[in-house]
């Protein structure tokens, strides 16, 4: 998503490591691996996706991330006021993920180009973009759901609620912090909390180390 901004601190990038570690020993034999990082908003799936891919990526092991956000039906502040409407519309059916799910397998199967939405959030609209994947060894999808894709070889999940994550999310400053805005965490938190069950690596609340359940 164009528009986003990154907060990377040492936390994300040694537990980044600790992921390309585990990648390494569980799954060296995938020709096409794809990886997904989920959790709530602001515990540090960006970050953690782009670490991961700029690990593999300097020694020589081609990573991209494809993000959840890109995905979404509609574009994100025109989706904010549907969803203080109604604050049904918060869940999986917000987003493609069946459109994400295919360009996973177009990347899985070799493609070497992928077909995708691109979100420009500062103009709260969605086009489209495509992009080169051929030289990619593996895949990063990381957002809120990713968890629920089924062309995903290796799932992480970022073990932190919404209340740990106030502080990421004051500083990243892209959502204003009103009550409505808490309800829709409460919300998202009710859907997400079953996918750690669905976690082959889990990164602890306090990013102090990885528990791995594979």
């Amino acid at each position: 998503m164009l528009g986003d901004e990154l907060l990377i601190k040492q936390a994300h990038t040694d537990r980044a490591r600790d992921i390309c570690d585990v990648l390494d020993e569980n799954y060296r034999n995938f020709d096409k691996l794809v990886v997904t990082v989920a959790g709530e908003s602001g515990s540090g799936k960006s970050e953690v996706a782009s670490e991961i891919s700029r690990l593999r990526s300097a020694r020589g092991e081609e990573t991209g991330v494809l993000q959840q956000d890109d995905y979404f039906v509609f574009p994100p502040k025109t989706n904010h006021e549907m969803r203080k409407k109604n604050i049904d519309q918060v869940g999986l059916f917000e987003v493609k993920l069946d459109f994400l799910d295919s360009n996973l397998r177009s990347f899985k199967r070799g493609r070497s180009t992928i077909y995708k939405p691109l979100v420009i959030y500062d103009e709260d609209r969605i086009t489209s973009e495509v992009m080169e994947v051929g030289d990619f060894q593996a895949l990063i999808a990381e957002g809120t759901y990713t968890s629920a894709l089924e062309f995903a070889d290796c799932r992480v999940f970022i073990d932190r609620d919404y209340h740990q994550t106030y502080e990421s999310r004051q500083k990243r400053g892209r959502d204003k912090l009103e009550p409505f805005v808490e309800d829709v965490l409460e919300r998202e938190h009710e859907i997400i909390s079953p996918h750690r069950k669905k976690a082959d690596v889990i990164i602890r609340s306090d990013y102090s180390s990885v528990e791995l359940l594979v």
